[in-house]
């Protein structure tokens, strides 16, 4: 052979190896940066190509998918949408996901490895499995009964089995219709432009990712890290606490709403939410002890997620006595979501145990087969269960003939503890209302649900809004609603 040839041969050979060498390049090394180029549109074809899976309340599915016959083929529906917009979150082929659509987003879509039992050849086929469904763990009537009880007032309401840590209600308020994003259309993106420029911001999840001056409902607290440390001992028992107080180290006297709280029981200050009591009492159990209580009941908890994250509940603990005085009835920099005060009342109903909330009961295959069970939650100590048991006294009194009476139930023990939380600059702003509570049917052996309840009402005059008057009637809806009462 003529060395010409060869030589052309040679470097045809040199020419094929590096165009597989490019090839075995772009398929493997550059294959995570050639799928995710916003140009390639074969993975969102892909994803879009067949149903997404559902999420499911009592059974019911409430979310569905919508065949539009498009090169993005399969578009989100929802049922009921602004009522379960706080759990679903919302699909969008534009705007991506959120709450339980990001979470289990890799089992609804079907891309999760565990939906198929041949994950490694479905790799290889790029051929993604049936959609899963996720089983949430919601009580419908309790989310309906929250979701009326709000009435469309800013606010919002969360609900907790104390038992298991199941989240049997969540709602947010005013809400939206997560289906007004599910596409790509000219009217999503203005759907998208409205909701984002609404004062009243609809997409904003009130009960978990918004928090707030707890007020008064966060005498709870309080009064179990006074009986934890041994501050109080007989809550019947009268305290040294002077009417007005002065914070310590200020010149700033504290007052009270209600009548006859010098020097009161704790079961009385507590009925009738003496702020001039717990703020002494705060400083009499000091920093240390009224933080470790705080964080044992989960403030400070940067992690908790349901599964999506919970924004963090905070208590301060770098205050001087004056600011721990203030922070003690839940003022100052105190703060709270919806979902830690019902965590709050859920410790109280189980005897000083808590578990942390969850929403997901199981994940399943397309066929109902269950992928995935609700995971293990540890039990946490709060408090001692002689703690648990006189706070729940407490919250029974207040209740049955204190602040807390527009909660009572026939038929159920019910305890409560009512808050107006100040806020704004010179607390100017108009307070909001809260509400903690649990209820225990009768001749049940435990508590069935605890819930927290706060409303903003921009609309109501200061003295026209209370945790009584606007808050405590919703719990009591909510609370009815689980017991079947």
């Amino acid at each position: 052979m003529a060395p010409y040839i060869r030589h052309a041969l040679a470097f045809c050979g040199l020419l094929l190896l590096a165009l597989l060498a490019n090839a075995a390049r772009v398929q493997v090394v550059e294959a995570g940066a050639y799928g995710d180029n916003p140009a390639n549109r074969r993975s969102a074809i892909a994803r879009y190509q067949q149903p997404r899976g559902n999420i499911l309340v009592g059974g019911v599915p409430v979310t569905g998918s919508r065949d539009t016959g498009e090169q993005l083929r399969y578009e989100r529906t929802y049922l009921d949408g602004p009522l379960y917009a706080p759990v679903t979150g919302f699909a969008s082929q534009r705007y991506g996901s959120t709450f339980l659509e990001h979470a289990e987003d890799g089992l609804l879509s079907g891309t999760d490895p565990l939906l198929s039992g041949f994950p490694v050849w479905n790799d290889a086929a790029r051929e993604p499995s049936p959609g899963g469904n996720v089983v949430t763990t919601l009580d419908a009537k309790a989310q309906l009964a929250a979701f009326r009880g709000l009435g469309g007032r800013k606010g919002a309401v969360a609900a907790i089995e104390p038992a298991t840590g199941k989240v049997l209600a969540l709602v947010s308020t005013p809400s939206y219709d997560p289906a007004r994003l599910s596409g790509n259309s000219a009217a999503a993106s203005a759907a998208w432009e409205r909701l984002n420029a609404d004062p009243e911001k609809p997409m904003l999840n009130r009960a978990v990712r918004q928090t707030y001056p707890p007020g008064s409902t966060f005498k709870v607290v309080t009064a179990a890290a006074a009986l934890d440390a041994g501050v109080v001992t007989d809550p019947d028992a009268p305290t040294d606490s002077p009417d007005p107080y002065r914070l310590p180290g200020t010149t700033t006297r504290l007052t009270n709403e209600a009548d006859g709280c010098r020097n009161t029981s704790l079961r009385e200050a507590f009925a009738w939410s003496c702020n001039t009591v717990f703020a002494k009492l705060g400083v009499d159990v000091g920093l240390a002890d009224m933080a470790a209580t705080a964080r044992a009941f989960g403030f400070n908890d940067t992690g908790l997620r349901v599964p999506f994250a919970v924004s963090p509940s905070t208590f301060d603990t770098t205050v001087d006595k004056a600011q721990l005085g203030l922070s003690s009835i839940g003022q100052y920099n105190t703060r709270a979501t919806p979902l830690q005060m019902a965590m709050v009342s859920a410790a109280v109903a189980n005897g000083g145990q808590a578990r942390a909330p969850y929403l997901v009961e199981r994940t399943t295959r397309s066929g109902g087969e269950t992928v995935a069970g609700g995971r293990a939650h540890p039990l946490t100590q709060v408090m001692r269960p002689s703690t648990a048991f006189q706070l729940k006294d407490l919250m029974r009194d207040a209740v049955e003939r204190g602040t807390g009476g527009n909660a009572a139930i026939r038929g159920a023990m019910v305890g409560g503890k009512t808050g107006t939380a100040q806020h704004g600059v010179g607390n100017t702003g108009v307070p909001y209302a809260w509400f903690v509570s649990w209820a225990q049917a009768d001749g049940a052996p435990e508590p069935g649900v605890a819930v927290a309840v706060v409303v903003e009402d921009a609309s109501a005059d200061r003295g026209e809004i209370s945790g009584g008057g606007d808050a405590a009637p919703i719990a009591r809806e909510v609370m009815r609603a689980v017991l079947g009462s």
